[in-house]
């Protein structure tokens, strides 16, 4: 059995075998079921935004859970015309998803094991909350000497209830949204921030640790206030890669 925040099982794997996948799963989803709470505001706005632009609940249905990045799509939102201008739409959508490249690469040794029919499929459900669970997940096993470290029941968990969570909101959003009026007046607008807040707190490891984090941040705000568009996101992100390289030389 798991603890019911969702952390690691107390058994070590000198004193039991792999936990069931069942309570794996069980285990995904009680961790991220916090997070779930705070993206219901977020994908009702998301999804009432939508339908004030036109988009119908079954368009905004197959947006959410096809593309599954809510920054992308709220900026995608923003931009959305009629007609829509399509080659800006999916130059911004990949710009704001760059950041995936980066998540990918960090989860990505820890997938070796997985066939890709496993990897696949497993790295198209990420977001930014199911990557935080999963990597800091399989750090903590790796520390604790669980093999593989990387659980997969537990990352698809946490990553299909928070994709089922996240579809299900936004199309609820587009169909009671225009009915609402302007739902960001009731402060709704800020669930999407407060959640990556409470990521960061989860994987914070100190000041000097979180120094790539700090000149990724900084970055990011300045190209924001100097250039137009998206540009602070890969910015901020190579920014950040870049940091943390030079970092690791000075301890090396």
């Amino acid at each position: 059995m798991s603890p019911p925040d969702g952390s690691l099982p107390f058994a070590t794997p000198e004193t039991a075998s792999a936990p069931p996948t069942s309570a794996e799963v069980r285990r995904g989803v009680t961790a991220a079921t916090p997070v779930l709470l705070g993206m219901l505001p977020a994908a009702l706005v998301l999804g009432a935004q939508a339908a004030q632009k036109g988009l119908s609940s079954v368009e905004v249905l197959l947006m959410t859970s096809l593309n599954f990045a809510g920054g992308s799509e709220f900026a995608a939102i923003q931009l959305w015309t009629s007609p829509p201008h399509i080659l800006l739409i999916v130059a911004i959508t990949f710009l704001v998803n760059s950041r995936h490249l980066l998540m990918g690469a960090t989860l990505a040794p820890f997938l070796r094991h997985l066939p890709k029919r496993k990897a696949l499929p497993a790295l198209f459900v990420m977001c930014d909350e199911s990557w935080a669970f999963g990597l800091a997940d399989a750090k903590a096993r790796h520390a604790a000497g669980w093999s593989p470290a990387f659980s997969l029941p537990y990352y698809l968990g946490s990553a299909l209830s928070v994709l089922l969570v996240w579809a299900t909101f936004t199309t609820l959003g587009a169909v009671v949204g225009p009915f609402l009026g302007d739902i960001e007046a009731y402060g709704f607008g800020m669930a999407f921030p407060a959640i990556f807040l409470v990521l960061m707190r989860g994987m914070w490891r100190g000041f000097r640790a979180a120094r790539p984090w700090l000149v990724s941040l900084g970055v990011a705000a300045g190209v924001h206030l100097l250039v137009p568009g998206a540009w602070y996101v890969p910015a901020g992100a190579l920014a950040g890669l870049a940091a943390a390289w030079l970092l690791a030389e000075e301890r090396g």
